[in-house]
């Protein structure tokens, strides 16, 4: 066990964002790594956007993910409410030592004096003696600010562009840049990753922590995630919520990994690899600081990739949720094999298998239209017919409709066509003689005869 430790600071507003998972991870990997602590810390002050089933669904998600209590590098959680205490005392200490000082500046006096709407804060009440007011952190107008990041390297921060920053209220109740720090701090936080956005924050921390009494710790920012569009994913136009990848049958796994690759790399050419073989390999140093683009093609792709490693009694119970409680689970085990092949996503089971278990298929009208053209009748009357008298397993169900198509001058793929639709209600699906063998005789005779029927009208 070493002492590093890192933190996940979410804030309970919303769902919990793919940017944010993947945050979690690289400090999740870190930690692991080292044998030191993951501290996961809700920041929930902002009371007027805070919800606990948003909480709630934080913890969910990061335990669908693997970081939970069941691992001895994890800690937590805290919830930033509880250290307000510790909030004030450090905003009053900063205060008795001159670092901070009282301001009653309202945003049009600054402007008044400034004529500029754009300048920072002018110092105006720095000398000023006040006795309440909100809070200002006194910076220096001279000299910079470094910040060194292990994935940026050296940033430079010029004081004289930097203003004083409150860092509390009228009411006296702190601000995140504060509140922030102090949390760190008082957790012994010894590594901040995060994402690229809070690089700014990281000014003004590296400048309150020694205010405070502590060394900084060691910065490392992420870089940003960004759609095909290369612009920053936004819950207002993209899916960026995990619960909805969740929902959708994506598995854990998957996600993991795919998220681990959005700005790191193992340094060969694998891409798919469980998380064991990860750990060991990752290293802050080898996060990129350029964008990364959230392909949800790629990971999809990847997704299809450990389905079709799932055992298949894996498999069937993954599925469970997707599917019906009332459908016939061994009926479903004759298929699975065949279904696991031609997935990607857990949530895509009923569409490839719900024909089995429903009175009669439900029909895609496009692909009815698409497959009743070549013979319709004439094939599935001849298939029918066969069908009385063939053997009942995949290989002689294909020949006796390989047989009827020949007769019509069709090739296989065009015969079939019209006896997929009728028997599944769709034009792709599981491999259909396969398909007709476990339906059995008697269902698919009464569904080829359902469907002569409709094209006889």
């Amino acid at each position: 066990m070493t002492d590093l430790r890192v933190r996940f600071a979410p804030s309970p507003t919303g769902m919990f964002h793919v940017g944010g998972a993947r945050t979690a991870l690289f400090n999740w990997a870190l930690a692991e790594q080292s044998g030191g602590r993951f501290v996961l810390r809700v920041e929930d002050t902002d009371a007027t956007r805070n919800r606990p089933e948003w909480t709630e669904g934080i913890i969910s998600a990061l335990d669908w993910i693997g970081i939970n209590g069941t691992n001895p590098v994890f800690e937590g959680p805290y919830f930033q409410s509880a250290y307000e205490p510790q909030h004030r005392e450090a905003v009053a200490k900063l205060l008795a030592d001159g670092k901070a000082y009282f301001c009653d500046c309202t945003r049009e006096a600054l402007v008044a004096r400034t004529g500029s709407e754009h300048k920072g804060y002018d110092g105006f009440c720095r000398d000023r003696g006040l006795t309440e007011g909100a809070v200002r952190f006194r910076t220096s107008d001279e000299g910079v600010t470094v910040v060194e990041d292990v994935i940026r390297g050296r940033v430079e921060f010029p004081n004289d562009a930097q203003e004083d920053f409150v860092i509390a209220r009228t009411d006296g109740s702190p601000l995140y840049v504060l509140a922030n720090a102090v949390d760190d701090i008082t957790q012994g936080i010894t590594h901040v990753i995060r994402g690229e956005e809070h690089l700014g924050n990281a000014a003004k921390q590296q400048l309150l922590w020694p205010a405070l009494g502590a060394n900084p710790p060691v910065w490392a920012h992420l870089p940003v995630i960004v759609n095909e569009q290369r612009k920053k994913l936004s819950k207002r136009r993209d899916k960026v919520a995990l619960e909805d990848y969740r929902a959708d049958g994506y598995l854990a796994e998957a996600m993991v990994n795919y998220l681990m690759l959005l700005g790191w790399g193992p340094g060969d050419d694998r891409e798919i690899m469980p998380w064991a073989e990860m750990v060991p390999l990752f290293a802050l140093a080898d996060v990129n600081s350029a964008s990364a683009f959230f392909d949800e093609k790629k990971l999809r792709a990847f997704n299809g990739e450990y389905i079709r490693a799932l055992p298949v009694e894996t498999f069937e119970e993954r599925c469970s949720p997707y599917l019906e409680d009332d459908w016939d689970r061994e009926m479903f085990s004759k298929v699975a094999a065949l279904a696991q092949t031609r997935i990607a996503v857990l949530a895509e089971i009923r569409q490839n298998v719900d024909f089995l278990f429903l009175d009669e298929p439900v029909f895609d009208e496009a692909s009815w239209d698409k497959a009743m053209k070549n013979s319709p009748v004439e094939i599935l009357s001849g298939y029918l017919e066969r069908l009385e008298t063939v053997n009942w397993d995949p290989e002689s169900l294909k020949e006796a409709l390989e047989q009827v198509g020949a007769a019509h001058s069709l090739k296989l793929g065009k015969a079939q066509a019209p006896v997929r639709v009728a028997v599944t209600g769709r034009t792709v699906g599981l491999p259909l003689f396969e398909s007709i063998e476990v339906l059995g005789r008697e269902r698919t005779e009464e569904r080829i005869r359902a469907a002569l029927t409709r094209l006889q009208g």
